[in-house]
């Protein structure tokens, strides 16, 4: 039967499992790239910039993430509510006390980040501050500590900065491949062209595929262990249904942080939702009030 800890495992795994993918798709592009321009040295630069790009989702995604999202730190005296409910939960889930962002932002939102809980971060926008009551600031906070608890936030935080690179690297292919200069064309360095406009089409589609496979489960695990922590489901399912009848974007969203969120940054009417969730990053919000409800 499944738990807690071995959910905990297997976030760890995904972890690892997502950086080698990122490897082996990188060093791909790279390969296509030494063929294509008879030039060796390409590949060798591509794996050491993906070592390098690793290193760096590991240590300093969170940043990364709170830098696209534009948040600033909180204080307890300007912030007193959230300081004090993150405080106060921290203590209840046994997890040390994150650091607290605040995102200047309309829309009712908040996400958790960093590599391990003794760096760990919450964020909220103002919208969401301005709009909870007390119970549902505690079931949104409770579900943003259930991230940091479940060591979920990693594998998600580490793909903000990997999907982002892969989708850069692949639109270089294209471009270079299409409108690059002298070639080689020996050595069937056309079918290599070919394979290069392919890959450079089907790696960001791979990328972000992966990014929303690990955002959707996470979202339901952290609804249930949220509740658990505040031992009051209710308090959450009035803030997604507050979040998700607030239908306009985030003025600062980004696709690259958007799994990150506890709801979908671009609004509950995105072209995601119209599709019937296919690219959504978050579950349907009616779906994890209805499993909140029936708690």
């Amino acid at each position: 039967m499944a738990t807690l800890y071995t959910q905990q495992s297997k976030n760890v795994e995904k972890t690892w499992l997502l950086m080698s993918g990122f490897l082996i798709i990188v060093i791909g592009l790279g390969f296509v790239f030494a063929r294509l321009y008879n030039n060796p040295t390409i590949l060798y630069v591509f794996v050491i910039f993906s070592v390098v790009m690793n290193i760096v989702g590991y240590w300093y995604s969170d940043k990364i993430a709170l830098s696209i999202a534009g948040a600033h730190p909180a204080t307890r005296e300007e912030y007193f509510d959230l300081y004090t409910t993150v405080e106060n939960l921290s203590i209840t889930a046994g997890l040390p006390m994150p650091k607290i962002y605040v995102i200047d932002d309309p829309a009712p939102n908040a996400f958790a980040t960093g590599r391990d809980k003794n760096h760990a971060v919450v964020a909220a926008t103002t919208g969401l501050l301005s709009m909870m009551n007390k119970t549902e600031l505690e079931g949104v906070i409770a579900h943003e500590l259930s991230h940091i608890g479940n060591r979920d936030m990693l594998v998600s935080t580490v793909a903000v900065v990997l999907v982002g690179f892969i989708a850069i690297a692949s639109d270089m292919l294209m471009r270079m491949t299409i409108f690059g200069g002298q070639r080689d064309d020996r050595d069937g360095n056309g079918l290599v062209m070919i394979i290069g406009i392919l890959l450079s089409i089907l790696a960001p589609i791979l990328a972000t595929i992966i990014q929303l496979a690990i955002s959707r489960k996470r979202e339901y695990l952290a609804d249930a262990s949220g509740a658990l922590l505040t031992r009051y489901p209710e308090g959450l399912a009035s803030a997604l249904e507050k979040i998700g009848q607030y239908n306009k974007p985030m003025i600062n969203h980004s696709t690259a942080i958007a799994h990150l969120y506890i709801a979908n940054p671009f609004g509950s009417g995105s072209f995601g939702k119209k599709l019937g969730g296919l690219f959504s990053t978050h579950p349907p919000i009616e779906e994890r009030i209805k499993i909140l409800r029936a708690m």
